[in-house]
């Protein structure tokens, strides 16, 4: 059987971060994890090939070749997911699709021909099994939970490694936290399952023998939900990075009840993250209560960030306005809480209701519901009617939006994060880190209009923290991005 394995085009989006790929020459943020991995479940014989949009072009003659083309897709993703279906289906080939849009979905896709659904771990095999047998079913779907340490490397023998920023690889799935608006514990549940630390390494030195020395995106819902584990994985980590020499920077998605584990931001720090995701949600303690983050109630939460970066990590944070609990009051308190914390890289969203979730089931319920998510987090589109006025709420978070990524407040927030930032991160000066250098030094420092900024920036932080200047390079640099999605934002 000849596969092809298909990762539909990511819009420009906050992660997708296309604005700053241009000063560093790649052509994508991140590969696609989920297709790697399933092309390693696939039978050894079969001939596959990987077509990441993102990257280069789908051809007729890859997809006349293929007897399935396997498509793997996010929500965000379903605009070209839908046009590879149809492209698909004209050249007559059968269409097997899997992953968060199609879990949550399959009835919106009545040309795919057979839904891998759930964990592949447990649906890919009887669907390999009913092919052999000539029995295929159109749905496969499985409410158990696969064993993840049986879980194949991926192939990354597919991809080439210089059209991406960063690699992928995951150590645990499901979170033990149950917020309303979340659709993690419908895809992975709520108990973390977890790889062995001797797992963990054997991925990281395939990547490490595979010529890969630059930062690792390690994806899990919540990387610290099995504490006990992780730290068990981070002590051997520590030792295989000794041994290595540093060869990756780590960062990860977890819960803010990092900062309260000394050890655990101590064994982190070692190991070589620098960075860290958490979903702070708001300041304000009635709409932490309404979306069920009881994890982020009992604590200063503007402490916990400040811990976290002291630890040597940056904070990356997800806000959301559009609680019932939220009044007008919610926007400048947003814009005040991010600003003074010095979160950097401050994903603000208004809340939507993801399929299948709590808060999708509650509104649906009250008949609140107006339409589907798109998946965009920052795209300014409203899925259901909020408690606040419809407009009031939209021009607040426009409002948001356009204060925090203005240039001076920005530059503000850059500088709040540097002065509580203490750098341990080791990592060598590749090729690309100083061709973004000096394309910032052209495009920021001489043509753009934070040019005064960004030059006070540099200047203030090769003074007194050096340690920290790549890293202030790469905000200035990232802002560019950001601009260009508060643009978007404002005209939506």
């Amino acid at each position: 059987m000849n596969i092809l394995l298909v990762n539909p085009t990511y819009p420009n989006t906050f992660w997708s971060l296309k604005k700053a790929l241009k000063f560093i020459g790649k052509k994508a943020a991140y590969p696609p994890l989920g297709l790697l991995t399933i092309a390693s479940m696939l039978p050894k014989g079969w001939p596959k090939k990987l077509v990441d949009l993102n990257v280069t072009e789908l051809k007729d003659k890859f997809i006349e070749k293929a007897d399935f083309v396997f498509i793997s897709a996010m929500i965000v993703q379903k605009k070209n997911a839908e046009e590879i279906i149809r492209r698909c289906k004209k050249l007559g080939k059968k269409i097997v699709a899997g992953g968060p849009l199609f879990t949550t979905q399959p009835d919106m896709f009545p040309d795919v021909d057979h839904f891998i659904l759930n964990e592949a771990e447990i649906t890919l095999p009887v669907f390999l099994e009913d092919l052999k047998n000539d029995t295929l079913k159109r749905i496969y779907t499985t409410t158990k939970r696969p064993d993840i340490t049986k879980t194949p490397l991926p192939d990354w023998s597919l991809i080439n490694f210089k059209d991406y920023v960063t690699m992928m690889v995951q150590y645990s799935r499901g979170c033990p936290f149950n917020c309303e608006f979340c659709d993690i514990i419908i895809m992975n549940g709520r108990i973390p399952r977890v790889k062995t630390p001797e797992q963990m390494l054997r991925e990281f030195q395939t990547l490490y023998d595979a010529g890969w020395r630059d930062s690792i995106f390690i994806v899990d819902d919540n990387f610290i939900g099995n504490k006990v584990s992780v730290k068990e994985l981070l002590a051997s980590l520590i030792q295989w990075q000794k041994d290595h020499d540093y060869p990756f920077r780590f960062f990860t998605e977890a819960s803010i009840n990092l900062s309260d584990d000394k050890e655990l931001m101590e064994l982190m720090s070692a190991a070589n993250f620098y960075k860290v995701f958490l979903g702070i949600e708001t300041p304000n303690v009635d709409g932490l209560k309404e979306c069920g983050k009881f994890q982020n109630v009992e604590r200063n939460l503007a402490e916990a960030v400040k811990k976290i970066q002291q630890h040597g990590m940056q904070v990356m944070g997800g806000f959301i306005v559009g609680f019932d609990s939220d009044t007008e009051h919610i926007f400048e308190t947003q814009i005040k809480f991010i600003q003074e914390t010095g979160v950097v890289t401050a994903m603000v969203g208004l809340l939507t209701a993801l399929p299948k979730t709590r808060l999708w089931h509650r509104l649906r319920k009250e008949g609140r519901l107006i339409g589907e998510s798109t998946g965009g987090n920052t795209d300014g589109y409203l899925n259901f009617i909020p408690a606040m006025d419809k407009q009031k709420l939209i021009d607040g978070y426009k409002r948001v939006m356009s204060t925090i990524y203005s240039r001076k407040h920005y530059y503000q927030r850059i500088n709040t994060f540097i002065n509580n930032y203490r750098p341990t991160v080791k990592a060598r000066m590749s090729r690309s880190d100083l061709r973004a250098f000096f394309n910032s030094i052209w495009r920021i420092g001489i043509f753009s209009k934070s040019r005064f900024l960004y030059w006070k920036l540099i200047l203030k932080t090769f003074i007194t923290k050096r340690k920290a200047l790549s890293t202030a390079i790469e905000l200035a640099i990232i802002g560019i991005h950001f601009e260009s999605i508060v643009k978007r934002v404002s005209r939506a």
